[in-house]
């Protein structure tokens, strides 16, 4: 058999690295099968377009034209597209058009035409969900921006613009006036494929809930994860703050939302992996025209930047049983990888907590609109696991890699007096960092939550931290309390800057203490079963799951989340470093924050530590790994982010594998690369070092 995989073409605010890990994992699924892969991809940077991945590879335009071509060369069986984002999806409906399936009898796998239809199109959305009495909010469908307002005056403003057929929100947005609407449905049109946009009563405030389920052929279901935003309904969940498992639910929400989930996806066909948005009503909305307790917001019948978290966060290989549920495998039939034991229709089981941050852009556009909307912004976006909440959430925000952004900064042009302003609060992508600077200066969560509509849960948990911050500040004694920190997430560096020290001291006090975090696995069945693919988090408890690996090895550490200069060409260069390792019987040992990834798979290197990419947490692992054998260290691989820890790494003597650091600072430290290039006679634009506005201006 012989199938074409369509990937999503290059990297766009919405659909970044997440589909080179899934056309990846496809590919080796389905060769898994005996399948031959045939592969379209125009994006030169990822995985998926090297000859190890797939049989045949195309970098080429992603079009009808160039799919048709590919067709009469390589006469494939079937057109996979549900691993290509909305590219992938927007394909395979052009093909429908142009009738190329009927004309070379073709089959398309994964969701059949008439699942993406109901789930893409907005009125057959709508439809398809009132067929099944699944409730979604008030909301008709408009061709023109005069239809638009006409609905917006029926329906009454704020209403939510959404797009037909597009990817992350492109063109759609929250509408509050009809002046804004204008602009909005404007491009909502433009953008949309087939020029059309719904409009929808708006349930900003609500909280955002998200299940990934999974479905094959003979109607197996299972959920396999399922999220809660932190951030209510107005944001995309690409740019929210989520969580895995939810946190906030009852048990009665949690089954409704979950047996809704399934009944969609049954009856929408879709085969493979699947994304079910929900709106949950809070506790303290009491109007009278909420008759429902939830809606159905929206429905991905592929997978998308929440599969790819949602398989890291479970362990479970989305994109792996999807493709083979493509080709005809049920969930009863595909082994779960991690295990080994059980069977993909099992559910997997959580005994710890995830949480994602996205990544914004912001630091290359200071001028840009920092407001975060419907429509998604984010470039990529970070993952952190440990065993409570407050200790992932820190350890995501470490993970971030924000030069000078620790949890204690705070933007000098905020004021006490802001604080009672409702636009301090208003999402952006320093909400984060503001909702902390108010919890600092007094201001109390029964207000906040009513300003943001932010659970009291996760607010608690935030007061949690800051009161914590306070005990260190006032005592500066941070000695009784540092195992206590540790278990709360604080990192060396912040516990240093609260008390007074720097890192180092921190450092060397816990180890001189014993205070030394252990590992523990993930592994899709809560210890229920042994794993056999080693992933381990980081946390302050007593048992360490991470058995040093024996023998020669090496610690690759890759390049953290998503940005604009630091993209999914170094996760390429990270995966290839581990596969050439173990080509020199080296042991390879991958350190990675990313979830999006093909370097944070489970099977991609012999061991993956999903930890943010500091010195603090990279040191961990090279102590737990240097307990059995010297663990070498490669920094050239992971971009600026593994480059700008060569120096710690260094000064700790540990050992660094390839270029020396001297070479590296050499070519990184434009002051030393100039003196470097005028000592060994080579020109150079004139030029020197500023530190400060005069000193540039004289220059």
């Amino acid at each position: 058999m012989k199938v074409l995989i369509l990937g999503s073409g290059p990297i766009v605010i919405g659909q970044g690295a997440e589909f080179d890990y899934a056309g990846t994992q496809a590919c080796r699924s389905l060769k898994e099968e005996g399948v031959k892969t045939i592969l379209l991809n125009s994006n030169p940077a990822t995985i998926m377009t090297d000859m190890d991945v797939a049989d045949v590879v195309y970098i080429e335009p992603m079009t009808v034209h160039t799919i048709e071509k590919i067709i009469q060369i390589q006469k494939p069986d079937a057109i996979l597209p549900t691993l290509g984002g909305q590219t992938g999806l927007n394909l395979a409906m052009d093909l429908h058009h142009a009738g190329i399936f009927e004309k070379y009898d073709i089959k398309l796998l994964g969701s059949p035409i008439e699942t993406i239809k109901k789930s893409e199109d907005r009125e057959d959305f709508k439809e398809s969900m009132k067929e099944i009495s699944e409730p979604v909010p008030e909301s008709a469908i408009a061709n023109s921006v005069q239809e638009s307002k006409e609905i917006a005056i029926s329906i009454g403003l704020p209403v939510v613009v959404r797009p037909a057929f597009t990817l992350g929100g492109t063109g759609g947005g929250i509408a509050n006036t009809l002046e804004e609407l204008e602009k909005i449905a404007e491009s909502g049109i433009k953008y949309s494929p087939i020029n059309q946009i719904l409009i929808e009563k708006s349930l900003v405030g609500w909280k955002e809930i998200e299940f990934e389920v999974m479905r094959d052929s003979k109607d197996n279901c299972i959920a396999v994860c399922n999220m809660e935003n932190i951030d209510p309904m107005g944001v995309h969940t690409g740019d929210s703050i989520v969580v895995a498992p939810s946190q906030t639910l009852t048990d009665k929400e949690y089954q409704l939302l979950r047996t809704s989930s399934l009944k969609i996806i049954r009856y929408l066909g879709v085969e493979g992996g699947c994304n079910v948005q929900f709106a949950l009503k809070p506790n303290d909305v009491k109007e009278s025209n909420v008759i429902d307790d939830y809606y159905v917001i929206e429905v991905n019948p592929r997978v998308s930047r929440s599969s790819a978290l949602a398989s890291k966060a479970t362990g479970y290989p989305i994109a792996r049983v999807a493709a083979k549920i493509a080709i005809g495998r049920t969930l009863d039939q595909i082994d779960n990888a991690i295990t080994g034991k059980t069977k993909a229709v099992f559910e997997p089981a959580l005994d710890y907590c995830v949480v994602k941050i996205p990544r914004w852009p912001f630091d290359k556009f200071l001028y840009g609109d920092r407001t975060l909307g419907t429509q998604m912004k984010a470039t990529g976006e970070v993952m952190a696991i440990d065993r409570t909440f407050e200790s992932a959430f820190l350890k995501a925000v470490r993970g971030l890699e924000i030069t000078g952004k620790s949890i204690l900064w705070e933007n000098p042009k905020w004021n006490i007096s802001d604080l009672d302003k409702k636009d301090f609060y208003e999402p952006h992508d320093e909400r984060l960092w503001a909702l902390f600077f108010a919890l600092r200066n007094g201001k109390s969560i029964e207000s906040i939550n009513k300003l943001t509509g932010i659970d009291f849960w996760f607010l608690n948990a935030f007061l949690n931290i800051v009161q914590n911050e306070n005990l260190i500040k006032t005592s500066g004694n941070f000695e009784d309390k540092i195992y206590d920190l540790k278990r709360l997430g604080f990192s060396d560096k912040v516990i240093g800057e609260l008390s007074g020290h720097n890192e180092n001291y921190i450092r060397n006090y816990r180890k001189s203490k014993n205070i030394l975090p252990v590992y523990k696995m993930v592994d899709t069945c809560a210890a229920e079963f042994e794993a056999l693919t080693p992933y381990f988090y980081s946390t302050y408890e007593t048992e360490n799951e991470a058995i040093p690996l024996q023998g020669k090895k090496a610690a690759v550490f890759g390049s953290g989340p998503i940005r604009i200069g630091q993209g999914i060409e170094f996760d390429y260069c990270s995966v290839h470093a581990a596969w050439a390792l173990n080509e020199i019987n080296y042991k390879s040992i991958m350190i990675n924050s990313n979830p999006e990834t093909v370097s944070t798979d489970f099977d991609i290197s012999n061991r993956l530590y999903f930890e943010p990419l500091d010195f603090e947490s990279v040191a961990n692992i090279i102590d737990n790994e240097n307990n059995l054998g010297e663990t070498y260290t490669i920094v050239q691989f992971g971009g600026q982010t593994a480059i700008n820890l060569s120096s710690q790494i260094d000064e700790n003597n540990y050992k660094i594998m390839g270029s020396p650091v001297n070479a590296i600072n050499t070519a990184s430290d434009r002051g030393l690369f100039e003196q470097f290039l005028n000592k060994i006679n080579i020109p150079n634009p004139p030029g020197s070092i500023a530190s400060n506005i005069n000193e540039a201006i004289t220059i």
